[in-house]
Order: structure tokens, then sequence, then C-alpha cells
């Protein structure tokens, strides 16, 4: 069941990179625990769990959360705008607006459990 166990599997070749790759994905459970995607549990039946139904968890959410904005370019954000050079090229402007509306909407409205199916 996607709520209870994830499962990932990497071969790892030597103890410096199982190390690094150990502190990357503590760090990525810590965030999404501190956003309350997660929850954790300690002892022996303890580990990390969603902490809302997969219905209620959309990508935009967790994509947001690491990468910031969605917009293909600073110059299309709604939040983070920038002026660019290439705002003067108002039909390429506009399909960086389309693209990110479309992936915008397209990742607000998957949930993980879309994907998860």
């Amino acid at each position: 069941m996607i709520t209870e166990t994830i499962i990932l599997a990497v071969e790892i070749s030597t103890t410096e990179t199982k190390q690094m790759f150990t502190l990357k994905v503590a760090i990525r459970l810590l965030t999404l625990k501190r956003a309350h995607f997660l929850r954790s549990a300690k002892g022996q039946k303890g580990g990390y769990r969603l902490a809302k139904h997969p219905n209620q968890i959309f990508l935009a959410d967790v994509i947001c959360l690491f990468d910031g904005v969605l917009a293909p370019t600073e110059l299309v954000s709604e939040n983070f705008y920038e002026t660019m050079p290439i705002e003067k090229e108002k039909k390429l402007t506009r399909a960086f607006k389309d693209i990110r509306d479309y992936v915008s909407n397209k990742l607000e409205r998957t949930s993980i459990a879309d994907v998860a199916k």
C-alpha cells in the first residue's frame, strides 16, 4: 500500500557514495515532514508515512517545495517575475506563458494517488 511503504532500490558502490545518498534522502524526508506531507514514528515499526491521503497531495506542491516555481522561466512566473531580454519577443513570451499554464494546471490537479495507479 502506497501510504504504508516506500521502497527505494538503488545500487550504491562505495561507502562515501552511500553516506552522501543517505544524507540527501534524509534531508528530502525531513523537508517533506516539515511541509506536512510525511509524518514519522520511532521504534521497530517506525519510519515515514504519508501525513495525508495520497489524493490530497498534489505534484505541484511537492515540486514547488523542492524546485520553487513551476514556470519554465522567471519571465512568466506569477510569484517570482524577473524581466528578461526575451520579453521583447511577444510570441515567445506567450508560448512560455502557455507552457506555464498547462504544466501548472496539470500538476495542480494530479495527486500522488493518480500517478501511483
